[in-house]
C-alpha cells in the first residue's frame, strides 16, 4: 500500500531543463518511479544524451525542443503534448540560468533575460498546462526555487529576486488551483554540483570551501539528491501538501 502512493505508473511528466543538471535528476527519479518523460531543452545535442541516459535506465523517455520564454514556442509545445498523450499529470519548473555581477553592473537586457528563463517560463508553462491537468482530474506542478529564496548573494540580484519570486508564485497557483485538485510545490535546491555551479566556483573565490564548511552534511549536492523529494511531490503521497518550499541542502539553511 504504501509503496503504491510513490508510484507514477501511467503518468505523464514535462520537465524544463530536463537535458542537465538539476532537471536530469528528477527526470530519472520520476521517470524511474514508472513515469513517462518529456525532457525539454533547446540544446538538441545534450538532449539527445539525456535522453539516451533515461533510455539506459528503463524510462520511459521523450525529447522535445522549446524555448520556454517564448509565449508561441510553449503552446505549440503543450498543443503537441496533448496530441501524443492527451493529458498532463506533472509539471517540474526547472529551466533556469543566472549572470554573476553586482546590482550595479546589471544591465536591463540582462536581468530580463534571467527573469524570463527562471521565472517568466514557469508563468508561460503552467498556465499551458492547467487545462490538461484540470482536463485529466488532478495535477502536480513543481517549481524549482533555490536556498538564494532564502538568501541573498551580492553577485546574482536577478537569480534571488527571480527564485524568491518563485516561491510566491508557487503559493498563487496552490491557492488558485487547489479546486481542481492541482498540487503546486517548490523545491529548493542547495548548492548542487552541477554546470551552473561550476561556473559559480570559477567567479567565486572560496566558494566551494565556504559551502562545504557551512553544510552539516559535510558535502556538495548531487543532481540524484533531488529526485526523491520530486517522487514524493508527484505522487499521491503528497495530495494534501501543496505551496509548501522544501530545502534539499544539505541543512546549509539551518546550520
Amino acid at each position: 500500500m504504501l509503496e503504491r502512493m510513490f508510484e507514477l505508473t501511467d503518468k505523464i511528466a514535462l520537465v524544463t531543463g530536463g537535458n542537465g543538471g538539476i532537471g536530469l535528476g528528477i527526470a530519472r527519479g520520476i521517470g524511474q518511479a514508472g513515469a513517462t518523460v518529456i525532457i525539454v531543452g533547446r540544446n538538441a545535442e545534450k538532449s539527445a544524451v539525456a535522453l539516451r541516459d533515461l533510455q539506459s535506465l528503463g524510462v520511459r523517455a521523450e525529447s522535445l525542443a522549446c524555448d520556454v520564454t517564448s509565449e508561441a514556442e510553449v503552446q505549440r509545445l503543450f498543443a503537441d503534448v496533448q496530441a501524443r498523450h492527451g493529458r498532463l499529470d506533472i509539471l517540474v519548473n526547472n529551466a533556469g540560468s543566472t549572470v554573476r555581477k553586482p546590482p550595479q553592473d546589471f544591465t536591463l537586457d540582462e536581468w530580463n533575460a534571467v527573469m524570463d528563463v527562471n521565472m517568466t517560463s514557469a508563468f508561460l508553462c503552467s498556465r499551458a498546462a492547467y487545462p490538461l491537468m484540470r482536463k485529466a482530474g488532478a495535477g502536480k506542478i513543481i517549481n524549482i526555487g533555490s536556498i538564494l529564496s532564502i538568501f541573498g548573494a551580492p553577485y546574482a540580484p536577478a537569480y534571488c529576486a527571480s527564485k524568491g519570486g518563485i516561491v510566491q508564485f508557487t503559493k498563487s497557483l496552490a491557492t488558485a488551483w487547489a479546486k481542481d485538485k492541482i498540487q503546486a510545490n517548490a523545491v529548493l535546491p542547495g548548492w548542487i554540483d552541477t554546470e551552473l555551479t561550476v561556473g559559480a566556483r570559477a567567479q567565486v573565490p572560496g566558494l566551494y570551501e565556504r559551502v562545504l564548511a557551512r553544510t552539516p552534511a559535510g558535502r556538495w549536492g548531487t543532481p540524484g539528491d533531488l529526485a526523491g523529494v520530486a517522487v514524493f511531490l508527484s505522487s499521491a503521497a503528497s495530495d494534501f501538501v501543496t505551496g509548501t518550499a522544501i530545502p534539499v541542502d544539505g541543512g546549509y539553511a539551518v546550520s
